[in-house]
């Protein structure tokens, strides 16, 4: 391999190198290991408990029940994948908005923000993975309350994935409104003296 070729090599592991650092590595293993625990959650509920019906519940807590549900929609019934061909363009859909996520994620260096993109991009990669496979998401988490002897329902039934998705976008939001400006400042300082570090390097 002559000097060009070995130049293109050493250009190309520098450029990944600084690509997977270290937070981001953390990040792409949250998000797996989001993506992990919502399936086996999906599958110890509809599986091992044998919760897979429409109406199919199981009584836990006072105000949690795991109550089983198919959701075709993207969020409060919205574009439902009544056929084949709406139920592709929801996969296509939702692995564009992932893929997104996924660029932004390995774009940002705190890991602040990664955590929360992380959490995000596996809570869809286990969605997707549902309306790929099964043409819609298994939902199950039922926190209901009683108020005035009548059930009510904050949230919509949800699973693992919804959780953090849900989670991760609060983080995100948190962060922008209340940390922002420290960020930045602490992400300034930390190239500056990486900078240094480098020009010292050289110098010696």
């Amino acid at each position: 391999m002559g000097r060009k070729g070995a130049g293109a090599v050493s250009g190309v592991v520098s450029r990944l190198i600084a690509l997977f650092t270290p937070v981001r590595l953390v990040g792409l293993a949250l998000a797996i290991m989001v993506a992990s625990l919502d399936q086996w959650v999906k599958w110890y509920v509809t599986v091992s408990l044998g919760i897979n019906r429409n109406g199919d519940t199981m009584p836990l807590l006072p105000f949690f029940d795991l109550t089983y549900t198919q959701n075709k929609g993207i969020s409060l019934g919205m574009l439902e994948a009544n056929n084949l061909e709406m139920r592709w363009v929801l996969v296509a859909l939702t692995a564009g908005i992932a893929m997104v996520v996924l660029v932004w994620m390995m774009r940002e260096k705190l890991l602040g923000d990664i955590v929360g993109l992380a959490l995000i991009l596996g809570g869809a990669i286990g969605n997707i993975i549902d309306r790929q496979s099964l043409g819609y998401v298994i939902d199950y988490a039922d926190f209901h309350i009683e108020i005035f002897g009548a059930v009510r329902r904050p949230f919509l039934i949800f699973n693992v994935a919804d959780a953090a998705i849900t989670i991760g976008v609060v983080l995100i939001l948190a962060r922008a409104l209340f940390f922002g400006e420290k960020d930045e400042e602490s992400e300034t300082n930390t190239e500056n003296k990486n900078g240094g570090e480098a020009e010292a390097a050289l110098e010696n």
